[in-house]
């Protein structure tokens, strides 16, 4: 079975309406991306900057959160 993966350049309310099992990934790093009126511009990469997030743990970990969306 293939993997998913992000695109960091996605914006964040598309990743969390494509893959709501991520939402919980932003909530555990107290991102403020759900409901964000930005969030159809802010991409992953730029939430991560905005908020201080390491980018390459951020993006695995909502790799791992996508992963169960497979078997749907």
């Amino acid at each position: 079975m293939r993997r998913l993966t992000v695109d960091p350049d996605m914006p964040v309310d598309t990743l969390m309406r494509k893959w709501p099992a991520t939402v919980r990934v932003f909530m555990k790093h107290q991102m403020l991306c759900i409901g964000c009126p930005i969030g159809p511009f802010h991409t992953v990469t730029d939430a991560c900057l905005a908020h201080g997030v390491v980018e390459e743990s951020f993006v695995q970990e909502l790799e791992d959160a996508m992963q169960p969306a497979l078997a749907s």
